[in-house]
């Protein structure tokens, strides 16, 4: 048996009533779905996922980091996303491998 797990921002609904999207597909796509809303509107899971990424940073370049200074936090809760969580990571990762301390500063991050 396989299962194909697939996202997408786009509209599927609309794209199939427009045609530019296979029925077929849509259907067979469409057997669970999960809504998830963007990063700017879960404001609570952008320190949760922070912290996650931090972790695996860590252990991925060999760093201690503890956690974001708590000018970092307050301009992260601040910060949009446009990007969503792709975009957090890289902001995280960024920050990670130009600190060599045990907090990510705030001049790190490119949010300003």
């Amino acid at each position: 048996m396989l299962r194909i797990i697939a996202a997408t921002n786009k509209d599927l609904d609309t794209l199939v009533r427009e045609g530019t999207f296979r029925k077929d597909l849509y259907y067979r796509l469409k057997v669970v779905v999960i809504e998830m809303p963007p990063l700017r509107e879960r404001p609570e899971d952008i320190l949760l996922l922070s912290n996650l990424f931090i972790e695996e940073n860590n252990r991925e370049h060999g760093k201690n980091v503890k956690g974001l200074t708590p000018e970092s936090r307050k301009l992260m809760a601040q910060y949009h996303w446009p990007g969503n969580v792709r975009e957090l990571r890289n902001v995280v990762e960024r920050a990670m491998i130009l600190t060599d301390q045990e907090t990510s500063i705030m001049n790190s991050f490119p949010l300003n």
